[in-house]
């Protein structure tokens, strides 16, 4: 195995929910590097129908904190990152791809955050209209922009850990 594959593999098996941030900002130019490593993502016939939303403001973040019962760690966290999905650019035919391309630049975001020595966790919203409501009240999005999931990051305390997931018996071969 070449140390870039080694590399690469090391990031997929490290990679954690944190859900234990230190108060600490993370700058949008990180934020940002995160928001393109999302773009980077397939998407069905290459529609990209995904927006990102940036979030540093602190008193954002504790409303959403407040308001999400499953994303209660933004109170810690330092920054964070909506990954919506933009209903003006799906293909009609295949409306419900938009939520596996979104999907996908998520769990980019979410390999780019271990990479780069940040936490992150993925948080839903999207099928659950009282969750992905209040995000789109708060941070006025127009009815085209439904927010997937919404993904807290920071420097992590170091408590989170990854798991050994790999169970050979979810593996089979050429039929069941």
């Amino acid at each position: 195995m070449s140390n870039n594959e080694q590399i690469i593999l090391e990031n997929i098996f490290s990679r954690k929910s944190v859900r234990h941030f230190i108060h600490e900002a993370v700058s949008k130019e990180r934020l940002e590097l995160l928001m393109k490593a999302g773009m980077a993502a397939p998407s069905a016939n290459n529609k990209q129908p995904w927006s990102f939303i940036g979030i540093t403001d602190r008193t954002i973040m504790d409303y959403l904190a407040d308001g999400l019962p499953y994303a209660k760690m933004l109170a810690q966290a330092g920054g964070a990152i909506v990954v919506c999905g933009d209903m003006n650019k799906i293909d009609p035919n295949k409306k419900d791809f938009w939520i596996q391309d979104c999907s996908a630049a998520t769990e980019n975001i979410l390999l780019a955050a271990e990479g780069v020595g940040l936490g992150a966790v993925w948080t839903a919203l999207y099928p659950y209209k009282e969750r992905y409501s209040v995000v789109q009240g708060k941070l006025s999005l127009p009815d085209h922009i439904i927010p997937l999931c919404i993904i807290p990051i920071g420097q992590p305390t170091g408590v989170d850990l990854s798991k050994e997931k790999f169970k050979s018996e979810n593996i089979h071969w050429n039929k069941w």
